[in-house]
């Protein structure tokens, strides 16, 4: 797309939560696996480390946090030091793990697939997953085909290489050894508290940024009936 990016605007404007279904979908989902105190937890792509946070406070598992962005992760230091959290932080890529084979208990990854070489990240995430390990992802998926045009338009606003459907993402997850594949689309009403994104600004950005806002904000009501996600949950 060249310029400021839409993963630009998410940096500088500090969004916690930016995956569809925010943080309650989150602490949704993690409510319904069996998280102990004794668990090593990787947030991959923690971002500001909104859920990092959550997943410590709520279970007392040890918890690291792998983000690429020195924005986020600049913001994501800051929420762990000014909380006393003692959460490991890493900066490096999806696609090329700094981790020994058959580390965690548990993987997250919300909203990060998507943005990566997806096969590469998978292999990744099977290969520092111990066995019987559980594996959760919250990613963007195509309901139906789209035509040429309206798939490039997608593929370059959020400068990403391939949109999956749920059969593309099972198919892949399959391929990579992930055994239990389940996915679900979880339309979460709006009704169900206060889910604003959380946002920790940059004292300097862009004004580019906010049409970024305003071109995802077009994308969505656009696309609203082919763009979805869907909660990917599996085992090593």
């Amino acid at each position: 797309m060249g310029g400021t990016s839409y993963l630009d605007f998410l940096a500088k404007f500090g969004v916690g939560g930016a995956h569809p279904g925010g943080i309650l979908l989150t602490k949704d989902i993690l409510s319904q696996e069996e998280i102990s105190n004794n668990m090593l937890i990787l947030d991959a792509g923690c971002g500001t480390g909104q859920t990092a946070a959550h997943i410590y406070k709520e279970y007392g598992a040890k918890v690291v946090g792998l983000e690429i962005n020195p924005i986020m992760l600049e913001k994501a230091k800051d929420r762990f030091h000014s909380q006393k959290l003692p959460i490991e932080l890493v900066e490096g890529s999806v696609e090329l793990l700094p981790f020994e084979d058959n580390t965690f208990d548990f993987i997250l990854s919300e909203s990060v697939l998507v943005f990566v070489d997806k096969p590469k990240a998978l292999k990744e995430f099977f290969r520092v997953l111990k066995k019987g390990g559980r594996f959760i992802a919250n990613e963007m998926t195509i309901n139906t085909e789209l035509n040429i045009q309206d798939e490039l338009e997608i593929k370059e606003f959020y400068a990403i290489d391939s949109l999956l459907s749920e059969e593309d993402w099972k198919e892949l997850l399959e391929k990579t050894g992930f055994r239990m594949i389940q996915l679900k689309e979880e339309k979460q009403s709006l009704s169900t508290g206060n889910n604003t994104p959380e946002f920790n600004f940059s004292t300097t950005f862009e004004p580019d940024l906010f049409n970024i806002l305003n071109q995802h904000g077009n994308m969505i009501i656009k696309y609203h009936e082919i763009l979805s996600n869907r909660i990917i949950t599996c085992s090593k």
